[in-house]
């Protein structure tokens, strides 16, 4: 039966408990809350009666629920991904991040963000050990006015040739992640590794939801920016491999946007590096990333 059967007898009997609920929050002291739980209560309430939710579904999601909870620990955020995988991630950075002028687009944090990455200076290598092919990266941090903005802070995070970000190892190592300081005229550089594309976690209660979804878990080949200063909106975003592996992985987080997709050329061995590095045999690639910060409160 969908709602619109109901008769007008069970309809009055289902918005009274909707109501019950609302009235139940009209005391709330913090005005805010009070807005956000009318709404989830009005939107979840709709949301039983317009799938006829049974008792065992209700269970059922009940039970995926905990289990997402269990997942959780330290080194894994198992609601992130959920949240990742339904656009919720998305469609809240969409929502807090308005279109400013030229400002650079924001995507999702993603689960394997950490406090702590290690400091590295201009030109300096974030990849720390982690396997994978080199890559350069440069470009300049401005404001939508075009000035540059001299010691940004940026962290870069991203994961390994073999699709595994530090965390996801056991230890405490820390590889291809760190954080450096532009220079007086906005300007950073360093080495990182190639993105690849790689699966998000799909062992867990999300991995299930996507397979019972029939999607993929891949994410498309990235590399991640939080870039921060003063008087400017913090700036959480990727950069794209643009090329086959886009294409080809697609991204379970929804997280492409079209103005992030960069060409990460490629460099046979032997070609000269910016900074006289010495890469042997190795071919490497190189990207340029320049980046936009919206004012503050824009």
């Amino acid at each position: 039966m969908e709602d619109g059967d109901a008769t007008p007898e069970q309809r009055a009997r289902e918005e009274a408990v909707t109501d019950a609920v609302l009235r139940s929050l009209r005391t709330t002291p913090d005005p805010r809350l009070r807005v956000v739980l009318e709404s989830l209560t009005r939107h979840l309430h709709a949301f039983l009666r317009d799938t006829r939710l049974t008792e065992e579904e209700w269970r059922a999601g009940i039970e995926f629920l905990t289990a997402t909870g269990q997942m959780c620990d330290a080194r894994r955020q198992e609601f992130v991904l959920l949240s990742d995988v339904l656009g919720v991630s998305m469609q809240t950075v969409t929502i807090n991040n308005p279109a400013c002028a030229a400002a650079t687009e924001a995507t999702v944090l993603g689960p394997f963000f950490v406090e702590g990455a290690p400091e590295i200076p201009l030109g300096g290598d974030i990849a720390q050990g982690a396997p994978g092919e080199p890559c350069w990266v440069h470009g300049c941090v401005r404001d939508t006015d075009g000035s540059p903005v001299p010691g940004a802070r940026l962290e870069v995070w991203e994961c390994d040739e073999n699709g595994l970000y530090d965390v996801q190892y056991d230890g405490e190592r820390t590889a291809a992640r760190g954080r450096l300081v532009a220079d007086a005229q906005g300007a950073f550089r360093f080495w990182a590794l190639t993105p690849v594309p790689y699966p998000i976690p799909h062992d867990g209660p999300v991995g299930a939801l996507l397979a019972a979804t029939a999607r993929s878990p891949m994410r498309a080949p990235h590399l991640h920016f939080l870039v921060q200063a003063p008087g400017r909106r913090t700036l959480i975003t990727h950069i794209f491999v643009a090329g086959e592996a886009l294409r080809t992985a697609g991204d379970a987080v929804f997280g492409v946007r079209e103005s992030l997709v960069r060409e990460f050329l490629r460099q046979a061995p032997g070609t000269p590096t910016p900074d006289s590095r010495e890469l042997g045999d190795r071919a490497w690639t190189r990207v340029r990333f320049d980046i936009v910060l919206a004012p503050d409160g824009a």
